[in-house]
C-alpha cells in the first residue's frame, strides 16, 4: 500500500447527497483527496435514514458511498454557516453540489460567487435534466431510467420496461462526474484557473445507451424491449440449462464454432440460417432453441467451465453473494475495511487500481457532524 495517494493535497467540499454526487466524491476520497462532507443538521443525507437494511444502526445506503470523507452539519441558511462555508471554500480546490440549479446560487454559494474568492475553484453542479430547460425538473434514477430510454429497452415484451436492480444512472453520473472533475483539475494545471464542471442524469444515460443512441440518431431505429437478447448479436443472453441460466455471448463465427462443437452440436455450424451473425440474429429464436436442447442435458456450472475452457465468453447468472465469491476466487478481493474502523466494517473496493498510488480505505463513513472522521477541519 503506498504512503500518499494520487490525489492527496486536493481539498473537496461536498455538498451533494443521497448516491451520484457521494459516489464520485468516494471514489477520489480513495486516492487521497480530502472530502468535507456538508450536511443539514437535522437528519443529514437523506440516505441515513433510507433503511432497512441496517447496519449497526446506520442505513447500508449511506455506509455504501460515504467513506473516507469527515462531516460537518451546518444550517445552509445561517449567517454563521454561510460565512464558514466561504472560508472553507477559499481553501478547497473542488465544490461538489446536486441542489437543483440556481439553488446554491440563492445560497451565496454558487459558481460565480464562489470564484470570485477563489478563481481557481473547480465547480461541479450534478442535476437531474440540466441547468436549461430542465432546471425545474427533479432528479431521481428511476425518474432518469424511465425519461431517458434506458428502461425502454429494459424489460420484456411479456412483462413490459423495467428498471435496473440499482441506481444506474446514478452511478454513471457519479462517474463522469468523478472525470470531469480530474478533466479541470489537470487543465488548471496550465491554466491555473478552475471552471464550471456540469453533468446530469439525462444526458449521463442518453450517453449510456450507446449503440442503442448511434442506432437511432444514424437510421431512426426506435429499439424496443428484448428481454436479455442483444438487438446486434446472437448468440448473446441468458440460456436454460439443467438447473440455472447461463449467459453466452459468442460474437464471432469462430466463437460459434466453437461454441456449437463444445456442446455437442457441430451441425449447427453447418446451418445456412447460422452461418453468419446476420443469420443468427434472424433465426435467433430457433437457434435458441437448438442450443438449449444441448445445454438442458447438464448444470450451469458444468458448461461455464466447458465453454470457458475453449474461450467462449459465458457465465452463469450468479445472485450478489456469488459474484463476489466468484470475484473473491479469481484474486479481485472485492471486500476491503476501512484501516480507521475498529468494528471492521466491510466495504466495496474501488475498483480502479493504480500501481504506485492505490485507493486507501482510511475511516469508514463518518456520524453526522464527526469532522474529526478522516480530517480535520480548518474552522
Amino acid at each position: 500500500m503506498g504512503e500518499h495517494g494520487a490525489l492527496d493535497g486536493i481539498r473537496i467540499l461536498d455538498f451533494s447527497r443521497v448516491l451520484a454526487g457521494p459516489y464520485a466524491t468516494m471514489l477520489l476520497g480513495d486516492f487521497g483527496a480530502e472530502i468535507i462532507k456538508i450536511e443539514r443538521p437535522d437528519g443529514g443525507d437523506d440516505t441515513r435514514s433510507w433503511g432497512p437494511p441496517w447496519h449497526n444502526d446506520e442505513a447500508t445506503y449511506f455506509l455504501a458511498v460515504n467513506r473516507n470523507k469527515a462531516s460537518r452539519a451546518l444550517d445552509l441558511k445561517s449567517a454563521d454557516a454561510k460565512s464558514e462555508l466561504l472560508e472553507l471554500a477559499r481553501t478547497c480546490d473542488v465544490v461538489v453540489e446536486n441542489f437543483r440549479p440556481g439553488a446554491m446560487a440563492k445560497l451565496g454559494l454558487g459558481y460565480e460567487q464562489l470564484r470570485a474568492i477563489n478563481p481557481s475553484i473547480v465547480y461541479c453542479s450534478i442535476s437531474g435534466f440540466g441547468s436549461a430547460g430542465g432546471a425545474h425538473l427533479a432528479g431521481y434514477d428511476l425518474v432518469a431510467q424511465a425519461a431517458g430510454g434506458l428502461m425502454s429497452v429494459t424489460g420484456h415484451a411479456e412483462t413490459g420496461p423495467a428498471k435496473a436492480g440499482v441506481a444506474l444512472v446514478d452511478i454513471i453520473t457519479g462517474l463522469h462526474a468523478a472525470i470531469g472533475i480530474q478533466t479541470a483539475l489537470y487543465e488548471r494545471q496550465r491554466s491555473g484557473e478552475g471552471q464550471l464542471v456540469e453533468v446530469n442524469l439525462l444526458s449521463s444515460v442518453l450517453s449510456a445507451l450507446s449503440n442503442q443512441a448511434s442506432a437511432h440518431i444514424l437510421t431512426g431505429a426506435v429499439p424496443g424491449l428484448m428481454g436479455n437478447a442483444h438487438p446486434s448479436v446472437a448468440p448473446y443472453q441468458p440460456f436454460t440449462t439443467a438447473d440455472r441460466p447461463l449467459t453466452i455471448a459468442a460474437t464471432t463465427n469462430a466463437q460459434f464454432v466453437k461454441l456449437v462443437t463444445a456442446v455437442g452440436r457441430d451441425d449447427l455450424a453447418d446451418d445456412d440460417r447460422f452461418d453468419t451473425n446476420a443469420n443468427r440474429v434472424a433465426h435467433r429464436e430457433t437457434l435458441v432453441a437448438e442450443l438449449e436442447s444441448a445445454l438442458r442435458t447438464n448444470t450451469a456450472d458444468h458448461w461455464f467451465d466447458v465453454l470457458s475452457g475453449v474461450g467462449i465468453p459465458c457465465a452463469p447468472i450468479n445472485d450478489l453473494g456469488q459474484a463476489i465469491q466468484l470475484a473473491e476466487r479469481l484474486g479481485l478481493e472485492p471486500v476491503v475495511t476501512p484501516e480507521g474502523d475498529p468494528e471492521g466494517q466491510a466495504q466495496m473496493r474501488n475498483p480502479v487500481g493504480l500501481s504506485r498510488t492505490p485507493a486507501r480505505y482510511i475511516s469508514p463513513p463518518p456520524g453526522l457532524d464527526d469532522h474529526e472522521a478522516a480530517h480535520s477541519i480548518a474552522r
